[in-house]
């Protein structure tokens, strides 16, 4: 998928000018970036529910998209929504078991706990085959523990997909969550990309907090005030 010159503002507000990306079959990029710096911005364009000025390329018609809030219907019960979502039967099973959802199908919502929302709102975005998946802040409401037993959740989700070419990209603001899922790290600020840097793993998720050699490069980054030059 390729992103460029990408032009986008809100009244007299610049979010991007001439920006440009690629996106990679099959890999994990994070946006990260302080706020207001346009990272859902980009999301809602990948999506097609924002307009802009540029040319995209390459972005798939099977698009999942997870919300910080995992918006579910309130008086359906986890298999429900799920089935609503278009899921059939035995794949709602599978997304279930890999989520470790199963002793919570027949609840609604307002009985779960915010991880197991959150986990639900996973589950959703794999029922169907998928080519991108989007994903904003999905950890952002979470204690360090949850985010961690999300995100094995989502490696055993992601298995399947990532072997079918399947790419994701996430916004958060934080580093370790960008560590721990990553592929790639764009930093974006004041509209452009102030650094792009690639992770290397040896497991996936990485643990969270474990020393990683893209940490440093992206710190100094992040307590910088700097913009990548344009190639």
């Amino acid at each position: 998928m390729e992103i460029r010159a990408l032009t986008k503002r809100y009244g007299q507000k610049r979010v991007f000018e001439n920006f440009s990306l690629h996106i990679g079959e099959g890999e994990i990029l994070c946006i990260l970036g302080e706020s207001g710096g346009g990272k859902p911005t980009l999301l809602n364009i990948l999506a097609g529910l924002t307009s802009y000025e540029g040319e995209l390329s390459g972005v798939p018609e099977k698009v999942s998209y997870i919300f910080q809030e995992p918006r579910l219907l309130p008086n359906l019960t986890v298999r429900q929504n799920l089935r609503y979502a278009g899921g059939r039967d035995a794949v709602i099973d599978e997304m279930l078991e890999k989520t470790e959802l199963l002793s919570c199908a027949d609840r609604r919502p307002s009985q779960l706990s915010g991880g197991e929302r959150q986990r639900v709102s996973f589950a959703r975005a794999f029922l169907q085959p998928i080519k991108l998946l989007l994903m904003d802040e999905p950890f952002s409401s979470l204690d360090t523990a949850l985010k961690i037993r999300l995100a094995g959740a989502f490696a055993r989700l992601w298995a399947d997909a990532r072997a079918e070419g399947t790419a994701a990209v996430f916004v958060t603001h934080d580093l370790e969550e960008a560590l721990m899922l990553a592929d790639r790290v764009v930093v974006l600020r004041r509209g452009g990309i102030a650094a792009d840097v690639r992770l290397s793993r040896t497991k996936f998720p990485s643990p969270y907090g474990a020393p990683s050699p893209g940490r440093e490069a992206l710190l100094s980054v992040l307590l910088s005030d700097s913009i990548a030059p344009s190639e």
